[in-house]
């Protein structure tokens, strides 16, 4: 009989994570990782790509890093061919790339708008473009997107960051709308708090960071291998008949 575990496993497969340096894309490649897959760590912050990917390959996982900036739309081409090259083609994407510059309503600028739209939106979509020819060829594929508690609720000085995760739950259905008869599926994670470098200032107010726990059924806010479990499945033949969903990975939080 099959060991239902090996459905989980990602052997052979090479993912290319965006944002990786940190945060929820760096837990996510090491998650990655230690199912199998071979992960190709994308970021700004070339020095502290390179602590991450080495962290992975100390503790025997397959790394290789990339310094790359997915706000930048016309090198997005290149990013995906010099992605290719550590392990062969890219059987997996996630976009976990993301900013969030606070500004209240009436002081987005319109560069902060198009800048947080360009990383969290625009790029999910044209770096997977760029992407799914060769996934294609493989008749398998995954794009995992980030979406957020603010893809269905509204923060406090978060218009444009809630914008682009509002849209990326529906870029999420049509990229499986469009692709998953190519045996590419598309879903997204919406975590709910989870201390990284982009909420350091939520994190930073410990009476909110209390109250934010407390507004989870579970009585606590994330840690971040609390997403290992959840990117592993949805990267995996495991999600096979899993396409276009958003998963929240939130304690409860939206339940309440």
């Amino acid at each position: 009989m099959a060991n239902v575990l090996d459905r989980f496993r990602l052997d052979g497969k090479v993912a290319l994570i965006t944002g990786a340096s940190s945060g929820i894309g760096r837990t996510i490649a090491e998650a990655l990782a230690s199912a199998g897959a071979s992960v190709v760590l994308c970021a700004r912050r070339e020095a502290t790509l390179e602590v991450a990917s080495g962290a992975i390959a100390a503790a025997g996982g397959s790394a290789a890093a990339i310094a790359g900036d997915v706000g930048r739309r016309a090198l997005l081409g290149v990013l995906a061919e010099s992605a290719a090259k550590p392990f062969g083609p890219i059987d997996i994407v996630v976009h976990a790339a993301g900013m969030n510059h606070r500004q209240s309503a009436a002081d987005v600028t319109d560069e902060a708008w198009d800048e947080q739209i360009e990383v969290m939106l625009s790029a999910p979509f044209f770096l997977s473009r760029h992407l799914v020819p060769g996934m294609k060829a493989k008749r398998w594929g995954r794009i995992l997107n980030i979406a957020s508690l603010q893809s269905y609720r509204a923060f406090t000085n978060s218009s444009a960051y809630g914008a682009s995760k509002g849209g990326i739950v529906q870029l999420t259905r049509a990229m499986a709308e469009d692709w998953s008869q190519f045996g590419i599926n598309a879903n997204a994670i919406a975590p709910g708090f989870f201390q990284t470098a982009l909420t350091a200032p939520v994190f930073s107010d410990s009476a909110r960071v209390k109250d934010l726990a407390a507004r989870t059924a579970i009585g606590r806010n994330g840690d971040l291998v609390d997403l290992h479990g959840a990117a592993v499945f949805l990267c995996s033949p495991a999600s096979d008949y899993i396409t276009g969903q958003t998963l929240a990975v939130d304690g409860g939080f939206t339940a309440k």
